[in-house]
């Protein structure tokens, strides 16, 4: 089975930091399935000549009833264009498999719900000091695999059902219209499976991915449920297993990234829509090869429903080369690195004069992102962008130019609209934006609340003739109107 589950292919790219020269292999080559390179897990050893294999495992006669069961399911399915269901079903099982390297989920206990509670409370007092907005978390959770899982499932839903409704509308598209009547029950039959083949690599997708994340937002998205921040205490400890760096600080490093995420999405209202809104906007320029389709209807056999997975994963979904298309793109790209890069900045001003492993922790997360980390993968597979990390360093370091010019309170003053944060010409040249004449609003906002309020009234004492004169001053009457003071 492919990696690349709605046909997008992600090129060979240089590591940010080169990394002796190696290119970035996202099929996961040399790293086994599953590893940090190949976030489905697909390939040998994963059921890679089996799409079914996650669904129905090493079967013996005695699974073939429930096997057979489970097609039925998917034949049956009517809902939206990804079955959901069977995407929470396969997530799950793939996560009771464990990773690659044996590790298997577990339930948090309440020494481990203690630390991640303590860290993150924590957190949020170091970030007191970097950043004018308040705290962003309500609650604090320790999550484990399992309940990952089952608290980001509607973000992923958000995320991917605009990319799938594209797909599911050609399906019924792909007939002429006089044809289409006659070949209903089949065309409903592509749907369901369609529905339950996005389901299943989903699914297997966020299974595979809850065991890398080590908190709600590793994506630059808000993925669980909004002011709850959120670590997985065993992925916590996976992370900082070979740094050689003490594992309370690698927990409270975490912590930091999580806390900061949560302050920007709880006081900056519209990005939660604006970065899903970018994303709806690329699945509308998604465009299906139809011939591809009418090949596979064509020659679809209801008895080898794996056909119609084997054309999901050739290529048939392409970005449309418009205009819209390429400030869809540019815009959800440009806002994550800025989203990231702020947190960046503001951790690193945190955590540098407290933590004796700040500069390695941060130099190591950019590496994860560099090297094409299983969230970054996961995410550009899904919808087909891939971040880029030279944008996340040069947006960390804008971010750090902006504090040093305009102070915490004109640094996060930016986040008020999205016409007034930095485009991605400005993150080509930082110090160009940094320094730039900043416009001064406030004149102009006192003025237009003293006119909504209407004309101040006079304080009791007050001389009636300097009231009338700042009156005069506002309206633009008293003055050359042809009277002359001194006449009166």
């Amino acid at each position: 089975m492919s990696d690349t589950p709605f046909g997008f292919g992600l090129p060979p790219e240089e590591p940010d930091d080169g990394d002796k020269g190696k290119k970035n292999d996202p099929t996961g080559g040399g790293q086994g399935s599953g590893g940090p390179a190949n976030p489905f897990g697909f390939g040998p050893g994963a059921g890679g000549d089996n799409p079914f294999a996650a669904m129905f495992g090493s079967m013996n006669p005695n699974d073939l009833g429930a096997a057979f069961q489970q097609l039925g399911q998917m034949l049956s399915y009517e809902g939206g264009p990804v079955n959901w269901d069977m995407a929470k079903q396969i997530a799950r099982q793939t996560v009771s498999q464990g990773t690659p390297d044996g590790s298997k989920d577990a339930s948090v206990g309440p020494a481990e719900r203690s630390a991640v509670d303590e860290a993150l409370r924590l957190a949020d007092l170091w970030l007191d000091g970097v950043t004018s907005m308040p705290s962003g978390a309500i609650s604090s959770v320790a999550w484990s695999r399992a309940e990952w899982v089952e608290a980001t499932l509607p973000a992923w839903q958000q995320l991917v059902d605009p990319v799938a409704e594209r797909v599911g509308l050609a399906m019924g598209d792909v007939l002429p219209e006089e044809m289409q009547a006659m070949a209903g029950p089949l065309i409903g039959m592509m749907r369901s499976m369609g529905g339950a083949m996005f389901g299943q690599q989903i699914g297997q997708a966020v299974g595979v991915l809850a065991g890398e994340v080590v908190g709600s937002t590793d994506i630059g998205l808000p993925l669980g449920p909004a002011g709850r921040a959120a670590l997985l205490p065993l992925n916590v400890e996976r992370f900082g297993k070979d740094l050689s760096v003490p594992q309370d600080e690698v927990r409270l490093y975490l912590a930091l990234r999580e806390a900061a995420h949560q302050r920007l999405f709880a006081h900056v209202p519209w990005l939660r829509s604006h970065l899903f809104g970018a994303v709806e906007g690329y699945a509308r320029g998604i465009k299906v090869d139809t011939s591809k389709l009418e090949d596979v209807v064509g020659q679809f056999d209801p008895s080898q429903p794996e056909q119609l997975q084997e054309a999901l994963q050739q290529g048939m979904f392409q970005p449309e080369e418009t205009p819209e298309q390429k400030a869809a793109l540019a815009r959800l790209e440009t806002a994550l690195a800025l989203v990231e890069g702020w947190v960046d900045a503001v951790v690193h001003a945190a955590a540098k004069s407290r933590l004796t492993s700040a500069d390695a922790l941060r130099e190591t997360m950019r590496r994860r992102r560099a090297s094409g980390g299983p969230a970054e993968q996961t995410f550009a597979t899904l919808i087909g962008l891939q971040l880029r990390p030279r944008r996340l360093r040069d947006a960390s370091r804008l971010w750090a130019s902006l504090t040093d010019a305009r102070g915490l309170e004109g640094r996060d003053a930016l986040w008020e609209h999205p016409d007034m944060l930095p485009t991605a010409q400005d993150l080509d040249d930082p110090d160009g934006f940094v320094h730039h004449e900043q416009l001064d609003f406030s004149e102009l906002d006192k003025m237009l609340g003293e006119a909504a309020n209407g004309p101040k009234k006079p304080e009791p004492g007050a001389d009636t003739k300097d009231t009338k004169d700042a009156a005069d001053d506002a309206t633009g009457e008293g003055e050359g109107d042809g009277k002359d003071d001194s006449d009166k």
